[in-house]
């Protein structure tokens, strides 16, 4: 990607191509240049941070879908975003000496070296895992592709309604915001979605369904399972949502302004998950489920915790910690949402047994 001079060098640029420097650029990008801050100490905190549990739950989940697909003698997980590795320890970890653990095969698309580098040390035990570089370079696979808060830091483009029509936002080389022709025609097809309100603000990402149509290429049978901040499109386009949902984050706090410091802080912006399915039913796949955090975490709660009577040890007391930090309404249980698709798979998973109808939630049934 371009240095500062060449991003601007025929004037403004889409917000979309400004949010993918500022995050990717390898000498200037928060996650490109090695910047990204992920903990307690960090600049935000995941699921993953909370601790070894969210891997061992995720684990049970994947053991589900393994069995499933009929208990195959290769089950390969493929996880894209795993920055330092921890989630793939964690579920690698949880295993058992059994014929799942001996079925599965960890596959980590990873572009960036420095992160490769981070997870081949965190995952040196573990010999079944391997990295590719790219979506192209991954083979076919059965199994799941698993993403957490991966699709939030998609470069999304940035639309605005004034005087009675749409436009892109722009960026200018001094970091102010203004408004241009849409530089993708394939945002017109999001408009009908859109609420004509006079100021109104908000994103349109159209590499997440492409995301979509890569994966599902490569995947003969199996699953896709997102986990990420974001809406319904119903409640995405809410009139009353009038500044959109793009954030910085440094330090634990928000930045409204996200055209200050790039590449110092993390941009992001909620998924539109009723795009996805459509897409993924557009292409044969079944919806498999949709819900929040909290819902997720109490379907597989009750494999993770089956004797709720028997004293705890202090591990066990640690991890119900965990567990009702994962699940807790005003911290990751209503903020975080699950969406999993099928091709060639069967369904109900359990993650999704107290989910409601996904399709209703998702404003496909009408």
């Amino acid at each position: 990607m371009p240095d500062p001079d060449t991003l601007f060098a025929r004037g403004p640029v889409p917000f979309r191509q400004f949010m993918a420097w500022a995050l990717y650029d390898p000498e200037h990008g928060y996650y490109g240049a090695n910047r990204a801050a992920i903990g307690r100490k960090g600049d935000f905190i995941t699921s993953v941070s909370v601790g070894p549990l969210f891997g061992r739950l995720l684990g049970l989940q994947f053991r589900e879908m393994w069995e499933r697909l009929g208990q195959p003698a290769e089950f390969t997980i493929v996880e894209q975003g795993a920055n330092t590795g921890d989630f793939a320890r964690d579920v690698l970890a949880s295993l058992n000496d059994d014929a799942f653990a001996r079925a599965v095969r960890y596959v980590i698309i990873e572009p960036l070296a420095h992160n490769r580098a981070r997870q081949a040390e965190a995952l040196a035990p573990w010999p079944n895992v391997r990295w590719v570089e790219s979506m192209e370079a991954l083979a076919p696979f059965a199994g799941v592709h698993f993403s957490n808060e991966l699709l939030d830091a998609f470069p999304v483009h940035a639309l605005k309604y004034e005087n009675g029509r749409w436009h892109e936002r722009y960026v200018t080389p001094d970091l102010q915001w203004t408004v241009g022709p849409f530089s993708d025609p394939a945002l017109h097809n999001v408009l009908p979605h859109l609420p004509p309100v006079e100021g109104y603000e908000t994103e349109v990402n159209l590499e997440a369904p492409r995301w979509l149509e890569a994966i599902l290429s490569k995947l003969d049978r199996g699953y896709l399972l997102v986990a990420d901040y974001g809406f319904s499109r119903r409640d995405y386009y809410l009139p009353e949502r009038g500044t959109g949902t793009l954030t910085g984050y440094s330090a634990h706090r928000r930045c409204d302004n996200v055209l200050e410091a790039p590449g110092e802080r993390d941009i992001t912006a909620h998924v539109e998950f009723t795009s996805l399915a459509e897409r993924a039913e557009a292409l044969g796949a079944t919806l498999a489920g949709f819900t929040d955090q909290h819902h997720f975490m109490v379907g597989l709660g009750k494999e993770a915790f089956p004797d709720a009577t028997a004293p705890l040890t202090p591990e066990e007391q640690r991890e119900r910690r965990a567990f009702a930090s994962l699940m807790h309404p005003a911290l990751m249980g209503r903020g975080f949402q699950y969406f999993a698709v099928a091709k060639n798979a069967p369904t109900p998973l359990a993650g999704f047994a107290f989910g409601g109808n996904p399709r209703a939630a998702l404003g496909l049934d009408g």
